[in-house]
This record gives structure tokens, sequence and C-alpha cells, in this order.
């Protein structure tokens, strides 16, 4: 007797690489102990969040006692709340939005399935440069929606807006970016944004023309304050009047457990209203309701406010030091917490399973749709990338043997 249908038994069989890794390092955990194992499986923020959280969460807890003080809020989010983002994301965006074009959700990923819900029909296509979250084509195959990836360009990972532009058919009703991106820490260009917003643009004039959907520009924008060496992240509203924006709270502010993110809509966009509009009911009727209040109280109180992000840069700079004596080849990410370095064999799952005899757990790049490669998370005591060093050297040295 099948007990799930058999799409959700095909994914269950596919399952997360990250989790699958995640599961193995706790099962070496239980066996060696903790400090035997290196785990750069899981982007799982463990910088505090700011201090000033303290003192927004007795606030907070001061008013939880009084009625509805915990309650039901509207579906789009605290009117407070929206007010508080649509201010942030305006300096962000360098675009003036108000609240009735934010909405709160339960994390990015919560956004992005509202949205998906509201815009996919099935078979359309949400295109997007691989590597890529692993998680995108099951939030739009949901609702019969594929996922198309299209390679980037190597050693840097930018994407190819030439493949890009040649992959566009009249079923593609997304176009994903992710920048500063997970797995690679890739920061897209302003030129290249422009590229990527002037095809979306080039082919809504036709849709527009011949009576069709949209193309939808979505930016999936949590790791944006990541940024590093000087780096900037563009704004993505100005380039076109089909961009989406989502991000959450997750990493800037160490609140991943409290699943707390937006959804921006361009006010620029023609019927954004009607967006809006469905983006509310799917939050509703998907079961998430409304966002955590506590957390769009907190983030809303933190939005001046990031993690220490010295922190993350210093992890970086040694997790580049010890990849490079070890031989690895890598691009120095400029952004986010991770690396995405090159396999020194062809077949990385023989270089996954030989750094897990030395007790270190990475990620293989099948699992963003770009084989030949690992990703490691930066999301780690400096004391775990360091004590590392010499099982990537054996590591390496046992596959090239």
């Amino acid at each position: 007797m099948n007990i799930v249908t058999d799409e959700i038994s095909t994914s269950m069989a596919a399952g997360s690489w990250i989790r699958k890794m995640f599961e193995k390092g706790r099962e070496l955990k239980n066996t060696f102990g903790e400090d035997a194992v290196c785990d750069f499986s899981l982007g799982n923020p463990d910088v505090p969040p700011p201090f000033a959280a303290k003192a927004a969460l007795e606030e907070i807890a001061s008013n939880a006692v009084k009625p509805l003080g915990l309650g039901y809020c509207p579906n789009a989010g605290i009117p407070y709340v929206r007010e508080a983002m649509a201010a942030y994301l305006s300096r962000q965006q360098q675009t003036s939005v108000d609240a009735s074009h934010v909405i709160m959700s339960v994390g990015a990923a919560g956004a992005m399935v509202s949205f998906f819900r509201a815009v996919i029909e099935k078979d359309d296509e949400v295109l997007v440069s691989a590597p890529y979250f692993v998680e995108y084509g099951f939030y739009c195959g949901h609702f019969g929606g594929k996922l198309r990836a299209i390679p980037a360009l190597t050693p840097d990972f930018t994407p190819d807006v030439e493949a890009l532009a040649k992959a566009i058919n009249p079923k593609t009703r997304v176009l994903l970016i992710n920048s500063p991106n997970n797995p690679t820490g890739c920061i897209y260009s302003e030129e290249v944004l422009k590229k990527i917003a002037a095809l979306v643009d080039a082919e809504n004039e036709r849709r527009e023309r011949e009576g069709g959907r949209p193309l939808f520009l979505l930016s999936d924008e949590p790791y944006r304050i990541f940024a590093f060496d000087g780096c900037t992240v563009p704004p993505i509203l100005p380039l076109t009047k089909w961009s989406c924006v989502l991000g959450s709270f997750s990493k800037s502010i160490s609140l991943a457990g409290e699943r707390v993110g937006y959804f921006l809509v361009n006010p620029a966009m023609p019927g954004a209203e009607t967006l809006i509009s469905a983006l509310i009911l799917t939050t509703r009727t998907l079961g998430s309701v409304n966002a955590p209040v506590i957390g769009q109280r907190l983030a809303a109180a933190l939005l001046d406010e990031t993690v220490d992000l010295s922190v993350y840069d210093s992890r970086r700079r040694l997790m580049a030091k010890v990849l490079s004596s070890a031989g690895i080849e890598f691009p120095m990410p400029k952004g986010a917490f991770y690396f995405f370095a090159k396999s020194p064999v062809e077949d990385e799952m023989k270089f996954v399973d030989a750094l897990l005899e030395e007790k270190i757990l990475v990620v293989t790049g099948k699992g963003f749709g770009f084989p030949g490669y690992i990703r490691l998370s930066c999301s780690v005591d400096e004391k775990i990338i360091a004590r590392a060093e010499n099982g990537f050297k054996r590591a390496v040295e046992r596959v090239l043997a």
C-alpha cells in the first residue's frame, strides 16, 4: 500500500543533501563526540543576535499577557511592522514603497511558496542559475511547476545571461535570482542584474502584445547584508517594474528559529494590488495564517541592527587559508557564509566519502544542481575550521592516490 503520493515518495528518495549530512553528523557526534567532528554541512547561523534583542524581547514579554497579546494578526502582518518594513525596504531598494506592498511571511521560504502558489500553474517553469538552493525545485513543484537550471559561468559562478535568454520560453513564469548566492557566495554585479532585468522587460513587452501572462523577476535575498571586501548588493526594484523581493531575518539577526520573513511587490508593477491580494490569500490558505507575531515584533525592533559580521568575515578568511593549504580550488566568496569548492576528483562523492572518514561533513554539489563541487558552511566556530585542516589534506591525498 502506498502511504504517500508517488511524487512525495520520489522527493523523499531524492531528499535534501543538506539534511542527509546533518543526520550523518549527529550519528558521528554520538559515536565519536562533538569535538571529534567538523560539521560544515548546515547553514544554521550560530553568531548571537544583536544585544538589543534582549531588551526587545523583554518589551514583547511585558505586552504578551494583555488580551490578544499573542493572538492572530492580519494575514499580511502586524500593521506597524509592515509600515516599519516599508520604510526599511524603501531605503534598501532605493524605491519608495508603502506598507501595502509588503507582506510578512513565515521565513523567506514561506514567502516563496506563497508566491509560487499564487502565480504557478501546471508545467510552468521557474528559471534559475545553477548552482541554486536545494529546495527551490520542491517549492515550485508543489504546484506543478518545474525548476529549470542553467549552469553559471565558472570559476566565479556569475549567471550566464546569454544562456538564460535562450532558455526563456512561453512557459517561463519566474526568473529566480539569489544574490548573495547560496551556495557560491557570488554577488551579482549591477551590470549582470541590468542585463537580466532587460531580458525580463523584453519578454514582457512581447507578452503584453500577445496577451500572455507576465514573467516575474524574483530576487531571493536572505543573505543581503553579508557582503565583504567592499562589495555591495545592488537593489532590484529600480531595474524592472516586474520585480519582487523576498528575504528573512534568519541570518541577518540570527532569528532562524523564529521563522519571520517578508515579500515585497514592486509598486510600479501592473496589477501589483492583485498580486498582493493573492499572496494574502495563499498565506492564509496554505496554513501559515500569519507570520509569528513574536518574530515580527522582534524583527521590527531590530531593523537597524545586524549580527557581528566581522565574525563571519574572519571565518571566511580562515576557511580560505585551510582549503588553500590542502590544495582545494575555490572562488573566494564575496557574500553569504559558504564556500563552493571544486572537488579534487570529478566524482565529488568520492571526496565527500573521504572527508567523512576524517569526520568532516560537507554537502555534495549535486544537491545544488552543480556536480563536481562541494559546499561548506562557515557558520561554525574558528576552532572547528582550524581543526579540519589536516583532515582536508589527508582526504585530498587519499582521493588523488
